[in-house]
């Protein structure tokens, strides 16, 4: 675990002089996969604990293992990562960020309805714009990454089960997420999603939407960027939906989804002045 931390944040490294329009998020990106690293091997109890015997019955339901929404838990070490996290952003003046700690602290902004609310469905006309140039959701993302150490233990414990009963929809089996990246792997070039939320991967259909299920070659497409082909951004014209991918089968190097999310957010915003969501 400690090498793949030194590799990624050499990765970041490069991309921080590759595109220095990215290099406050790449080094925010870098001291959050820090800390997270550190609170990886603080985490002391199955927070999100499954019923092992009702992994199969909810993967054949199409079910993640977690409901957010609905569930009841002890998010204790979560919130005190979000905390710590906050204080990342503080020390760089983001705006607002010492009110939001403030009210935290003061029970003004309850961190568990927090959680709940970023697991429900918003209309597009009402989710906040994260594309436009220069702009990040940086509170949504930390929450996110609030819980991605208990999460990642939940994936690590689970993921084989889920990988053997073969998942085969188009959002996170463990916490229903939908990907924003994916990967092209292998000699085929298989095509596997990525959750940001809590770092799974999973095999799903090359010549399909994730989030609408089309399969029609006529509605679907690509675009890439000259000089960048190991990028590509999948669109589908069903849903008007589209997700990222990258595709490094011919070169040594293993990508890191999350240095790579963030460093290919020009592709979000071609992909939003496109029409795509």
């Amino acid at each position: 675990m400690a090498q793949a931390l030194t590799d990624t944040l050499k990765m970041i490294d490069g991309y921080r002089h590759m595109n220095p329009h990215y290099e406050e998020l790449l080094d925010i990106l870098e001291e959050v996969l820090i800390l997270r690293e550190t609170y990886r091997r603080k985490v002391t109890t199955d927070i999100f604990n499954a019923d092992t015997s009702l992994i199969v019955k909810k993967v054949a339901g199409g079910l993640p293992l977690i409901d957010f929404p609905e569930g009841t838990f002890d998010l204790a070490e979560p919130r005190e990562y979000f905390i710590a996290l906050l204080e990342i952003a503080q020390k760089r003046d983001l705006e607002e960020t010492d009110e939001i700690i403030r009210k935290i602290n003061s029970g003004e902004i309850d961190y568990r309805e927090m959680v709940r609310q970023s697991f429900i469905f918003q209309p597009e006309e009402d989710a906040p714009d994260e594309r436009e140039e220069g702009v990040f959701d940086l509170l949504g993302f930390l929450v996110e990454e609030s819980l991605r150490p208990a999460l990642e233990v939940v994936s690590e414990k689970y993921g084989d089960i889920i990988t053997r009963a073969k998942w085969s929809e188009g959002y996170c089996p463990i916490c229903g997420r939908e990907p924003k990246i994916s990967e092209l792997r292998g000699e085929g070039g298989q095509r596997y999603l990525f959750c940001g939320q809590c770092g799974f991967e999973w095999q799903f259909k090359r010549i399909r939407c994730p989030f609408c299920g089309n399969e029609d070659q006529q509605t679907l497409a690509y675009f890439t960027i000259e000089d960048e082909e190991k990028y590509r951004v999948d669109v589908c014209n069903a849903c008007n939906k589209y997700i990222k991918a990258v595709d490094f089968r011919n070169t040594e190097h293993k990508p890191n989804l999350d240095v790579e999310d963030i460093a290919t957010l020009h592709l979000d915003i071609l992909a939003d002045e496109e029409g795509y969501e």
